[in-house]
């Protein structure tokens, strides 16, 4: 902005000097879900706002209890995804809750599983006096949020309001273990001047330590929600718009733009390929010729691995120049868009020229034959002598789709293995989801995440993708320390393991790990009979 002073001061300086401090934060998810109201404007004509999306959508709900929320803020964890089944959120306020009670503090508090036993009604809930009942009804009788803390303090200690904003601060500000130990004395003997057990004083305690592990106040989490849902409502009912919005808004989230394609095809999205007739520097939005009413998503040059946003740009306008008559060759498109060959040769090997010179093979032969740098010689147009170039096998695009773009809209690569795989008794996630809780399961994926969080005490979580879905693997400490190599270096990762489901939770715990990694190899040589 013109005429601004930025001026940083450190929050401890603010606070002795009086000034109010707000938190402003700068979200991923603002910009995807701008974006994505931006595609449907200019698709549909229907202007969106956070503040318009409909509210309460019993279809929106529906969707988060299955939880099938790839790409959803804040509940796309595999952690989230585990509880929402089980919490089964159905209004807003359950958002709300479902934000906060999947951090370290709550977990460390021991206040998730509580909470689920009273919501499912397995566990009565009771509260020791009516002021505590009236500080913690809303949540089941389990401090959830930083305010709910505070007002403990107050109502069963005995804490004034400042000593229960000291105690706020001591929670805040990501203090691992520590900051709240001195008030230990303080809250228990309060709670028991004021006729509460120590038994009950002394588990308040514990579980306001376990916000020193970082919990959430409940604005915060309601403001979360917020863009919880509006995302939620964007993938439930416009998936081609939001997904393009997510890869437009790379990187940000849990998931690639691969995974984000697949999921959005799994919702009956048509996704159609990067093309220099087409395709814009973003993902864009186009009307099908089916005459249905909802748009295909249009992958994006921006996904052409090595290629510059400003050659880009050059292409498109220089498309746009042409007024809607095509250009005739890649010669032409190099010239006019004034791109080297550099540029070119990223575009063919992407497949972005195949509209122009037909598949990778023969693109690629055209595009080295492209005389000289910036500019480019004018086109000469030769009859005789174009080599009769076989077009690619199957595996070969699939293994050039993934190295020069990152995904690929043919079929998934454990796909093309599968026979491989069923010989060896692995079976694919589709079957999994059949099978009963206690199979012993072979199964396998590519490797699309690992994660160990610092609360899971030394288990991983892995997360496996094959044709048909997701694959949710819990690797415990000791499996991980013997066979690390498997867990950390494979792409391509089979297991023997046994099958555990808790309602609509299901996961595999890995008992034997096994690097299939080398089979990836294989693709290229792999066609529609592969074998």
């Amino acid at each position: 902005m013109p005429d601004r002073t930025v001026i940083q001061w450190d929050k401890d300086d603010l606070d002795a000097l009086g000034l109010l401090k707000v938190d402003v934060l700068g979200l991923g998810m603002l910009a995807a879900i701008r974006r994505a109201f931006d595609l449907v404007h200019g698709c549909r004509g229907q202007r969106w706002t956070l503040a318009t999306v409909p509210a309460e959508d019993p279809a929106v709900y529906d969707m988060i209890c299955r939880a099938d929320t790839v790409g959803v803020f804040q509940i796309e964890s595999r952690a989230q995804m585990a509880m929402l089944p089980r919490l089964r959120p159905r209004a807003f306020y359950d958002l709300v809750i479902e934000v906060a009670i999947i951090r370290p503090g709550p977990i460390q508090g021991d206040m998730v599983h509580p909470y689920l036993r009273r919501r499912a009604g397995e566990e009565a809930v009771t509260y020791p006096s009516a002021e505590v009942e009236g500080v913690l009804k809303r949540t089941l009788g389990v401090p959830i949020f930083q305010e709910q803390v505070m007002q403990l303090a107050i109502v069963a200690a005995g804490f004034t309001p400042g000593e229960a904003d000291q105690l706020r601060r001591a929670m805040a500000a990501w203090k691992r273990k520590g900051g709240l130990g001195h008030f230990e004395e303080r809250l228990i003997h309060g709670m028991r001047d004021r006729g509460y057990s120590e038994e009950f004083a002394r588990r308040i305690f514990q579980q306001i330590l376990g916000f020193g592990e970082y919990g959430f106040p409940e604005s915060h989490a309601a403001s979360f929600a917020l863009l919880v849902y509006v995302s939620a409502w964007l993938k439930r009912h416009e998936p081609a718009a939001f997904a393009a919005a997510l890869i437009n808004s790379q990187p940000m989230g849990f998931y690639a733009p691969s995974q984000i394609v697949q999921d959005a095809q799994r919702h009956g999205v048509e996704v159609r390929p990067i093309d220099v007739r087409t395709s814009d520097w973003d993902c864009t939005l186009e009307h099908r010729a089916d005459a249905s009413p909802d748009p295909a998503l249009r992958l994006g040059l921006r996904l052409v691995k090595g290629l510059a946003a400003a050659a880009a740009q050059r292409l498109v306008a220089a498309r746009k120049c042409r007024q809607g008559h095509a250009f005739e060759s890649a010669q032409q498109l190099a010239e006019q868009a004034s791109l080297d060959r550099r540029s070119m040769g990223c575009l063919a090997a992407a497949g972005a020229l195949a509209g122009l010179g037909g598949h990778r093979h023969r693109t690629a032969w055209q595009v080295a034959g492209l005389e000289g740098s910036l500019p480019i010689l004018p086109e000469v147009r030769i009859a005789e002598g174009i080599p009769l170039l076989r077009a690619p096998r199957e595996g070969e695009d699939i293994v050039a789709d993934y190295a020069h773009t990152g995904l690929t809209l043919r079929r998934h690569p454990v796909a093309v293995l599968r026979d491989q795989l069923n010989a060896r008794g692995f079976v694919d996630s589709a079957r999994l989801r059949s099978l009963t809780s206690g199979s012993n399961v072979r199964t396998a994926g590519l490797v699309i995440t690992r994660q160990r969080p610092g609360s899971a005490e030394g288990v991983t979580f892995v997360t496996l993708e094959d044709e048909h879905g997701s694959i949710n693997l819990i690797v415990w400490r000791d499996v991980a320390e013997r066979q690390r190599q498997a867990l950390i270096g494979s792409r391509l990762l089979g297991l023997a393991g046994k099958l555990q489901r808790e309602g609509e939770v299901m996961h595999v715990i890995a008992q034997r790990l096994v690097d299939l990694s080398r089979w990836l190899g294989s693709l290229r040589s792999a066609s529609r009979d592969f074998h």
